[in-house]
């Protein structure tokens, strides 16, 4: 079997798992969330754990069997306890400020743009160089994450743009300091 696929997920208090079908949903104090079981896959739920059952032993299936069974720990931590991301942004007149679920950013183009957060992510900003994103769904908040490094992903030369918090830019040196060494 799995490693990975055959650990129960505990579920902390406040969460109520339920199955319909091939769907098991989730919900807690951060949300609600679904999750649609591959095929011939059985989510087993105990008092306060759920299992995830396989119905062979193919590569495939031994494969499916760990990814289901982190997808499901993924939404058990997310309705509970929720998830962060954070971003920073670099460069001489970069910012952003959040209003109502639109972030707007100004990051040294011809004009402002303004981001469209999507239902189950929030976002706060603080000294408008840092944005925390939040929210239940891992994978829709590292989509919204993502996006938004894309829309100004940082050089090389100078750092400017926006990154994860953590992440380091590998810097290169520029044309004169380049000349000045070869000299």
């Amino acid at each position: 079997m799995s490693r990975i696929g055959r650990m129960p997920v505990q579920l902390e208090k406040g969460v109520k798992a339920a199955v319909s079908g091939s769907t098991l949903r989730l919900e807690g104090p951060k949300g609600k969330l679904e999750l649609q079981i591959p095929e011939g896959f059985t989510p087993e739920i105990n008092d306060s754990t759920i299992t995830i059952k396989r119905p062979g032993d193919s590569q495939r299936e031994r494969a499916l069997h760990g990814l289901t069974r982190k997808l499901v720990a993924n939404m058990a931590t997310g309705v509970s306890r929720g998830f962060t991301r954070v971003l920073e942004i670099n460069g001489v007149g970069y910012r952003s400020e959040v209003r109502g679920n639109q972030i707007n950013l100004t990051l040294g183009y011809s004009h402002p743009i303004v981001y469209q957060l999507p239902p189950g992510v929030t976002a706060k900003v603080e000294r408008q160089v840092v944005i925390t994103l939040e929210g239940a769904d891992l994978q829709l908040l590292g989509t919204v994450a993502a996006q938004l490094r894309a829309l100004r992903p940082p050089e090389p030369y100078k750092g400017k743009g926006i990154k994860y918090a953590g992440e380091t830019i590998r810097r290169k040196a520029g044309k004169a300091a380049a000349g000045a060494s070869a000299s």
